[in-house]
């Protein structure tokens, strides 16, 4: 079977975000005051073949623990659909 894997990377809140910082001024900058926050992370979608939805899914922890996500500064959490 085919699968999409979307899967969304954010840096954890405790964690300083230089890019979320740069955006959010720059939104001020053009007369947005009113965003209190910006958190810049990944998105990533990946084709996966497998047997079934749990194998997706475990094809997709792996990729993310072990080479998409760094876990001591990011999480993810990520939605498994058919083709």
């Amino acid at each position: 079977m085919n699968f999409i894997a979307e899967i969304d990377i954010m840096t954890k809140k405790e964690i300083l975000d230089p890019q979320g910082k740069a955006v959010k001024l720059g939104l001020e900058n053009l007369g947005l005051p009113t965003v209190e926050d910006v958190r810049i992370g990944k998105y990533i979608v990946m084709q996966i073949t497998a047997e079934n939805e749990s194998q997706a899914r475990e094809i997709v922890e792996t990729a993310c623990q072990k080479l998409l996500a760094n876990l001591i500064m990011e999480t993810y959490q990520f939605e498994i659909k058919t083709m």
